[in-house]
C-alpha cells in the first residue's frame, strides 16, 4: 500500500511525538502537532526544533505545531495520540469531535490507566465505542525518541484487532531505518510496553547501590517472567512478550541512559526520595504510575509479581531499596522453564481448540 501524502495529526508535543514527527516529515508527509502549551508551540516553530524534549534535532519545514486541537486534526489521515497515559482519556474525549470519521487512529502512549486499571486500548473502546476499534492501532517496541529523532535503525511493532489497520499503520511508518511488524495481539503488545518500565526502575535501582551485570539480567529476565504472567491471565498471547514489544522493549528500557525510568531508578538507588528522583528525570516517568496499576492487578487476577511488589513497596512504603533486593534473593526455591511451559500450555488450551 503506497503512503499517502495527506496530513498527519500528532497529539502531544513532547520527545516521542517529535520524533515521529520528523520521521513521518521525512517521507514528504505534512505533520500537524498538537501541544497542550502555547508558549511550547510557539517555541517550537520559532527554532525549527524541540529544544525543551529532543534537543538537536531539526525539525523539518513540513512540520507545524499549534495549540488548536481541532485544526490540527481537520482532514487527517491519521491521528497519533502521543501523550502521557494518565492524560490519554482527556486528550481522546477533547478530540472524538473533531476526528475525520476515517482516519487511522495510533496510540503511541505506554502505561495503564492507574485508576480504572485499563489498558489504553480499553480506555479507547469506552470513550468511542467498540465499533470504533476496528481503526484504533497500538505503536510499541524499543524505541528510544533520541534514536528515532536522528535516524538510528529502530525495529517497532504496530498490533490492531483489524489487520488491514495495522498493516496501514506498518506502511505508514515503514522507513530504510525504521522497520515496522504487525501483530494482532493488542493486549500483549499494550502490557509488554507499559510493564517494562517497572522493571527498568528495578534495574536502575540495581545500579545506584551499585550492583552489576548479573543483577541487572536477573532483573530483566525474572521480570520478564512476572511480566508473561499477567499477560497470560489478562488474555495475551505470551509469545508476544517474546517479540519487539516485550523482550525487545524491555532490554532497551533497562540498559540505556536514554530510559527516563532506569534514570529515575539510579537515583533512588543512591538515595534520593521519589520525588526528588523524578524530578530530577524533569519528564514524565511512566513506570511510577505503571508499578500502582500493575500491584493492583496482580492483587486481582491473584498473579505472583515479586519484582512488581518489591518496587511498589519501595516507591510507596519507604521500603530500602537494598532491603528489596533481600527480599528477592531469599525467596523460596522455585523451578523455571516448567513455569514458562506451563504458560504456553495453558495459553494454548485456551486459544488453539
Amino acid at each position: 500500500m503506497a503512503v499517502v501524502k495527506q496530513k498527519v495529526a500528532i497529539l502531544g508535543a513532547g520527545s516521542w511525538a517529535t520524533a515521529l514527527a520528523v520521521l513521518l516529515a521525512g517521507k514528504g508527509i505534512p505533520v500537524d502537532m498538537w501541544s497542550r502549551r502555547a508558549g511550547l508551540a510557539a517555541q517550537i516553530n520559532a527554532e525549527g526544533q524541540n529544544s525543551r524534549y529532543l534537543p538537536g534535532v531539526s525539525l523539518p519545514p513540513n512540520v507545524r505545531v499549534t495549540p488548536d486541537l481541532p485544526a490540527v486534526v481537520k482532514n487527517a489521515r491519521a491521528v497519533i495520540f502521543s501523550v502521557p497515559s494518565h492524560a490519554f482519556r482527556e486528550v481522546l474525549r477533547a478530540s472524538l469531535p473533531h476526528l475525520p470519521a476515517r482516519a487511522l487512529l495510533i496510540n503511541a502512549a505506554k502505561g495503564i490507566e492507574e485508576d480504572s486499571l485499563l489498558t489504553l486500548s480499553r480506555v479507547f473502546a469506552a470513550e468511542a465505542g467498540e465499533e470504533e476499534t476496528n481503526r484504533y492501532v497500538v505503536l510499541s517496541g524499543p524505541s528510544h525518541a533520541e534514536e528515532v529523532g536522528r535516524g538510528i535503525p529502530t525495529a517497532v511493532v504496530v498490533a490492531g484487532r483489524d489487520m488491514a489497520a495495522a498493516e496501514a499503520a506498518q506502511d505508514l511508518f515503514m522507513t530504510g531505518n525504521f522497520r515496522v511488524y504487525t501483530n494482532p495481539d493488542v493486549a500483549g503488545v499494550e502490557l509488554g510496553g507499559a510493564l517494562k518500565n517497572i522493571i527498568a526502575l528495578g534495574t536502575g535501582i540495581a545500579d545506584g547501590l551499585g550492583f552489576g551485570d548479573n543483577t541487572k539480567a536477573a532483573l530483566m529476565t525474572r521480570g520478564l517472567a512476572e511480566i508473561t504472567r499477567l499477560g497470560l491471565a489478562m488474555g495475551a498471547n505470551p509469545l508476544t512478550f517474546a517479540g519487539l514489544a516485550g523482550v525487545g522493549d524491555l532490554i532497551v528500557t533497562c540498559t540505556s541512559m536514554h530510559s527516563r525510568n532506569r534514570r529515575a531508578g539510579i537515583e533512588i538507588g543512591r538515595g534520593k526520595s521519589l520525588s526528588e528522583a523524578v524530578a530530577s528525570v524533569q519528564m514524565v516517568v511512566e513506570g511510577v504510575r505503571t508499578t500502582r496499576a500493575a500491584y493492583r492487578l496482580a492483587a486481582r487476577y491473584q498473579v505472583e509479581m515479586p519484582i512488581t511488589e518489591q518496587m511498589y513497596r519501595v516507591l510507596f512504603e519507604g521500603l530500602p531499596p537494598r532491603e528489596a533486593v533481600v527480599n528477592l534473593m531469599s525467596r523460596g526455591r522455585r523451578r523455571e522453564m516448567e513455569e514458562v511451559a506451563l504458560a504456553a500450555a495453558l495459553w494454548r488450551e485456551k486459544n488453539c481448540k
